[in-house]
């Protein structure tokens, strides 16, 4: 039976408690997670609301000031274009700049398209921009700046040879006024409508559109063109019909309302007409022109704004909400993380003897880490009492020897006994176990401060072992025990030759003196690919289940008496395996009760 391990340091016992402590945390209980999503929630939140809360307090300012310089640029084109529309050219352009850069606040400038200035609202020059604010041409406007603008693009306002004389206009409106006067009483509201060339038009409500039939009022005859028209009607019509036979498409004829009918292609007869219309009124309208408008300096313009008081104080409102909600979540987050923190705290400057325990609550780091410090404690405790199983083993067995050394020599002093050879050769017995046993200490003392040296040179195992088995030859031939070594090949590694026969010597040492007369202890080593296995193998005693966890154990002996009967000090199992771990490698131990028992060390190449 095994009697030789060393004091348990907890290492052995605390792997699996260890391996607890080390779990991988589930990332979403992770503490670093969780403190991350707070931030990231806490930023997100102030994001949006300062987001939320300066778009909509913005928002209106912004749609305010683009309303008002929409409304300036609608204004400002649709004048110039109405000017362009009934003028030849521009000579007579600067008084209308000059007005509306008074209403507007704008400075206005008017080119030629090669960028020749024409006209301005201010005598100072400045740099125009590099792109126009719009190009005005009459024959060509922008819906987009100018509302009510024809489909077609060519300003109403342009009527060239179509505008009516005084007599005309006051003829068409006396008959315009006689059909109002008769669709009221037939549909119950008409309005007159004069149009830029003098031509009176009637309007009809929405509601009778749909239904509205000419109950002999005479609407249908308006529209029939009258003498100024005539004329330039019937060029238009003839230019239309030249490109359209040009197109192979049929001829059309056209009213004052210039609506094309045909059962040809409309949308070539619709070229047609503007074409020719363009054409046509060329000579009494402006020539086109680039517009810029810009601020009085000269830079172009763009939308400024300024917070009021009211949004001002909406902003710094939802602001300090916004800090009392971080201040809140901070506040309840990191009381969370403090209080168990202080509870470890508290339980770490408790006393030893003690062993204080902290509840763990949570899965996540922190409740790791108080897994941990219970770990630790449990540890602790354990080591603290096998510190003092080892001072009481220690004690114990240097106490024997001395005792024992002792009492003879107080013999010898009150002359009860004989100083003859046979006592002292019992003396210097018990010194030499006594200077063994300090040894023995002195190695694992080293071991635990780790400043047990090692001094490693190649060696041939073969070598090692035959050492071993030649030291060790004459004890077992005393205790009629076989001693054998066998080696696979010729393993050859790099250790300390002088430490590593001290563990195999241990081995063999405690294989000897458990293995009965007539039994075997071997010997055998073989190679591997990255180590070099030693095996001590005898046909002893055996070492019961429940003690193979302690041989290791300083002090630890199987038999309760704690006899010397079976030799040793306790401590040659533990140096062997502090030695194994020096060299790198480990060492284990297997063994069946009545059949024998197999220390195998294994270390690296």
């Amino acid at each position: 039976m095994r009697t030789e391990p060393e004091l348990g340091d907890g290492e052995g016992d605390g792997t699996k408690s260890g391996a607890r402590v080390r779990a991988k945390v589930p990332l979403r209980r992770s503490l670093l997670v969780r403190l991350l999503a707070t931030s990231v929630m806490i930023a997100v939140c102030s994001v949006a609301a300062t987001a939320w809360l300066a778009a909509r307090t913005t928002s209106s300012a912004i749609q305010q000031e683009q309303g008002q310089l929409l409304s300036s640029d609608t204004e400002i084109y649709d004048t110039v274009v109405g000017y362009a529309a009934v003028h030849p050219d521009w000579n007579g352009v600067a008084p209308t700049l000059r007005r509306l850069a008074e209403q507007t606040g704008r400075r206005i400038t008017l080119t030629t398209q090669s960028r020749r200035t024409i006209a301005a609202s201010s005598a100072t020059t400045a740099a125009l921009p590099v792109r126009a604010s719009a190009v005005v041409d009459p024959l060509h406007t922008d819906p987009a700046l100018l509302p009510g603008g024809d489909t077609d693009r060519i300003d109403p306002r342009a009527v060239g040879p179509y505008r009516l004389t005084t007599a005309e206009r006051k003829t068409l409106r006396q008959w315009a006024g006689k059909i109002v006067s008769c669709l009221r009483v037939t549909t119950g509201a008409a309005t007159l409508v004069e149009e830029p060339s003098g031509r009176p038009s009637v309007k009809l409500p929405d509601s009778a559109l749909g239904s509205f039939v000419d109950e002999g009022c005479g609407l249908d005859q308006l529209g029939a063109p009258v003498r100024t028209e005539i004329g330039p009607l019937s060029r238009v019509t003839a230019m239309v019909n030249d490109c359209l036979e040009r197109q192979k498409q049929p001829e059309v004829k056209l009213a004052m309302d210039f609506v094309i009918r045909t059962r040809g292609d409309s949308q070539t007869a619709r070229t047609c007409l503007d074409t020719a219309r363009r054409d046509q009124l060329t000579p009494y309208v402006a020539p086109a022109a680039l517009l810029f408008v810009t601020t009085p300096a000269g830079t172009t313009t763009a939308p400024v704004f300024r917070f009021s008081s009211a949004n001002t104080a909406r902003i710094a409102g939802v602001a300090g909400l916004v800090l009392l909600v971080t201040v809140a979540v901070t506040v309840v987050v990191g009381t969370r993380l403090v209080r168990p923190l202080r509870a470890l705290a508290d339980a770490a400057r408790r006393p030893v003897e003690e062993h204080q325990r902290v509840p763990v609550t949570t899965n996540d780091e922190i409740g790791h880490l108080a897994a941990a410090f219970n770990d630790l404690a449990q540890r602790r405790e354990r080591v603290e009492g096998r510190r003092k199983e080892m001072v009481s083993d220690v004690a114990h067995e240097l106490r024997t020897p001395l005792s024992t050394i002792r009492s003879w020599l107080e013999a010898v002093q009150d002359g009860v006994a004989t100083s003859d050879e046979a006592l002292v050769d019992s003396l210097l017995e018990e010194a030499l176990l006594l200077q063994h046993i300090v040894d023995d200490l002195q190695d694992l003392a080293e071991a635990d401060a780790g400043q047990l040296r090692i001094h490693p040179e190649p060696l041939l195992v073969r070598d090692l072992l035959d050492h071993v088995t030649t030291a060790h030859l004459g004890r077992a031939e005393t205790a009629g025990v076989t001693l054998t070594t066998r080696t696979d090949g010729d393993p050859e590694l790099s250790g300390d030759p002088v430490r590593l026969r001290q563990v195999v010597g241990n081995l063999v040492s405690n294989a000897l003196r458990h293995t009965p007369p007539g039994g075997r202890v071997t010997l055998y080593a073989r190679q591997t690919a990255d180590h070099v296995t030693i095996e001590v193998a005898d046909t002893g005693t055996g070492i019961p289940a429940e003690d193979l966890p302690r041989v290791f154990d300083r002090f630890w002996r199987a038999e309760k008496s704690r006899s010397r009967r079976t030799g040793g000090s306790g401590l040659g199992l533990a140096i062997v395996r502090r030695l194994t771990e020096a060299h790198g490698g480990t060492v284990t131990v297997v063994s069946t009760v009545g059949v024998g028992t197999v220390f195998t060390v294994r270390l690296p190449l």
